[in-house]
């Protein structure tokens, strides 16, 4: 076993290990799915010939990724840099590789689609790119075989009111960045923490409920301000004077424990100190300390807007379709990895308080592009951000094989500003207008053929 832990500092220091210089700065994506039977729209159940777990299987066999077992069931795939992983409802998540451009990271998206596709097809399955589910109710969605989830799904109810809505019917795309020092991570988690709220707006893409409009465009974001109140939301003290690594590692030993692993077993430690499991005082494990391996878990079970590890995960977007999924990584590649691009949007939120933060965070939801802070239209403030990371990206010169830039990939979301429309108004469009009040034209506009 690992060197146990009984101090602040390595813990500390676990997170500044995640500095690197700019010349090995890299771009992670992640984006989840919702899979369903062509025959009748359904949500996939893990068993049966045609459930997911033969999925990952025939996935894994034919293009040789290493399955991942846990108690007999194939829970996700690896193959070098990259995962493939199941959420709690069966929503496929691919988590890419550390790539340097975002060439590479279209390509890698467009190869794990094609994958999936040949052989979910032959077994009368799809996939789909939303925020939340359209049309299936909570009860309707099969829970897949994994140790975390179950104690999840006991804990849930306790903390909040939508967090098992949270785990069966969303999907999200998320980008993951590096940092050089305390002093830039500072500045790229409070640009990207004050500005989640417009890419919120820019990626509404969930305005259905139980085949129904739901009264907001990103369902998905509303679901997250009553899923779990003491690991969610937009950390206020992010942007407090002496903010840095120390800060986020004593917030996160007050976020209360799901689990800790032993000998791949999980142990329920769910409302448990980590704190108390510094001092050798864990109930689950009376005597014992946590090793930096239980401390990684644990940097996992935080959900705020933006998520800090050995890098910052952005993680206010909706799920979409496959352009959205690379639009996403450009716009804060763009924003965050240029230190002009970053200086101006720094400079975009810098009169914004908490207040005002909490109140958009909520607003987008609802409002998406309409939304205001500070006297200024999200629309407005989207456009600037977009200036930003388009500058930022034609500043990075990353070419692709045609000699394009990665500018092109921005594209899906200059339309979205110019025409004042987030994609969950056009979806609500098309729903009261040739789609005649159903959800079902859904699982063919919005899947990944």
């Amino acid at each position: 076993m690992s060197e146990p832990i009984t101090r602040i500092q390595p813990l500390v220091d676990h997170l500044a290990q995640g500095c690197k210089p700019r010349e090995h700065w890299r771009i992670g994506t992640e984006h989840e799915k919702f899979g369903f039977t062509m025959a009748d729209l359904r949500p996939l159940p893990y068993e049966g010939e045609h459930g997911i777990g033969a999925l990952l299987a025939g996935i894994g066999d034919r293009y040789g990724w290493a399955p991942i077992i846990e108690a007999d069931n194939i829970i996700g795939l690896k193959r070098s840099g990259c995962s493939i992983t199941l959420e709690p409802g069966g929503q496929l998540e691919l988590s890419g590789d550390l790539l340097d451009n975002l060439h590479e990271t279209c390509n890698e998206v467009n190869s794990h689609l094609a994958e999936v596709r040949s052989i979910a097809e032959p077994m009368g399955l799809g996939f789909l790119g939303l925020g939340f589910h359209p049309s299936a109710r909570r009860d309707e969605i099969p829970w897949m075989p994994k140790q975390r989830y179950r104690i999840m799904r006991a804990l849930m109810p306790k903390v909040g009111s939508l967090g098992l809505d949270m785990m069966t019917r969303t999907c999200t795309v998320q980008v993951n960045l590096d940092f050089s020092s305390e002093s830039d991570m500072v500045d790229k988690f409070r640009a990207s923490l004050a500005l989640q709220p417009i890419a919120t707006a820019l990626f509404a893409n969930s305005p259905f409920l139980e085949g129904k409009p739901s009264g907001f465009l990103s369902y998905r974001s509303h679901i997250w301000t009553d899923t779990d109140r003491y690991r969610t939301g937009q950390l206020p003290f992010v942007f407090e004077d002496g903010f840095g690594f120390e800060r986020y590692v004593e917030w996160m030993l007050d976020v209360p424990m799901y689990f800790v692993m032993r000998e791949g077993r999980m142990i329920d430690a769910s409302g448990q100190s980590f704190r108390d499991f510094l001092a050798g005082k864990l109930p689950a494990l009376p005597g014992e300390y946590p090793t930096m391996a239980d401390w990684e878990d644990h940097l996992t079970t935080a959900f705020p807007e933006v998520r800090l590890k050995r890098f910052l995960e952005m993680r206010g977007a909706d799920g979409g379709p496959w352009k959205r999924l690379c639009a996403l990584p450009a716009l804060w590649v763009g924003a965050l990895y240029d230190s002009d691009s970053l200086q101006g949007c720094l400079d975009l939120c810098r009169d914004w308080n908490a207040e005002d933060l909490a109140r958009l965070r909520e607003d987008v939801s609802r409002k998406g592009l309409q939304a205001v802070i500070g006297g200024r239209e999200v629309r407005e403030i989207a456009r600037d951000l977009l200036g930003l990371a388009r500058r930022g990206l034609s500043r990075r010169a990353r070419l692709g094989a045609a000699g394009d830039d990665e500018t092109g990939f921005l594209q899906p979301l200059q339309r979205i500003v110019e025409t004042g429309r987030t994609p969950a108004e056009e979806l609500l469009d098309r729903f009261h207008g040739e789609w005649q009040e159903s959800v079902l034209p859904l699982f063919q506009e919005q899947a990944y053929y």
